[in-house]
């Protein structure tokens, strides 16, 4: 299942990328956790107060992300019943193909749980409309289980965040909330410091409008029983259907 989907997704492979030079030292300056992971990316743990965050950056472990990935999660303890996708507009435009591609003209005859849960969520819940999101309309789609809680979440500082991204319509980026969990995937072939400090800023933002909308509105969806998010894998942190 996961096959074709990669298939249909397949544009040529990235090269391996250089090395992180600066990254460690600029980790620990910030008193972050710095760790390499068998010479393909690294791992780094930081905390926004007391709330904290993981950073990883490696091999892509989505189809729709060639070369090396990163990825931003913080375990949020949000309702369990709460997904929110919002992705970029040329990425959404590819997977409602794949979609087509796979589950209407192909031999798949339903969704299961291999695929990505963004990619099922995106033919699952009603996406925001365009005046409701003015400013990130052109470059951006929002979905969510609860769209109340997605318009307040969008309210703000988040979407100054979003329309501020200087980056390429094509780069895939995805940010979603799913099993309490805040977690941010984009490509990234070489990372550099500067680059890192801009998606660590952004998905910081994207944290605290999180915690503030689950304050404000605490009384719409009951608290996440989900268990912690730390624990051991390839790429410490990660969980291949997340």
């Amino acid at each position: 299942m996961l096959d074709g989907i990669k298939r249909l997704f397949s544009g040529g492979s990235a090269a391996v990328p250089d090395g992180w030079d600066g990254v460690a030292p600029w980790a620990k300056s910030k008193q972050y956790a710095f760790r390499a992971v068998q010479e393909e990316g690294f791992v780094i743990d930081g905390r926004l107060g007391a709330t904290p965050w993981r950073l990883e950056w490696g091999p892509s472990h989505r189809p729709y992300i060639h070369g090396h990935e990163l990825r931003l999660r913080a375990e949020l303890s949000l309702s369990s019943e709460l997904q929110v996708v919002v992705m970029n507009r040329a990425l959404q435009e590819s997977m409602e193909k794949a979609v087509f591609d796979q589950y209407v003209e192909g031999v798949q005859t339903r969704i299961d749980n291999q695929t990505p849960p963004e990619m099922r969520w995106l033919v699952m819940f009603p996406k925001l409309p365009g005046n409701e999101m003015p400013l990130l309309r052109e470059r951006f789609c929002a979905l969510a289980s609860v769209p109340s809680w997605l318009r307040h979440w969008l309210d703000g500082a988040l979407t100054q965040s979003l329309v501020a991204l200087r980056i390429a319509p094509e780069v895939p980026v995805v940010l979603m909330i799913g099993r309490g969990r805040l977690m941010l995937r984009t490509a990234v072939l070489d990372a550099d410091v500067a680059t890192l400090q801009g998606w660590v800023r952004f998905f910081e933002i994207a944290m605290r409008e999180a915690r503030r909308v689950a304050t404000e509105h605490s009384d719409s969806i009951a608290p996440s029983t989900q268990p912690s998010m730390w624990q051991a894998s390839a790429l410490p942190g990660d969980e291949r259907s997340t």
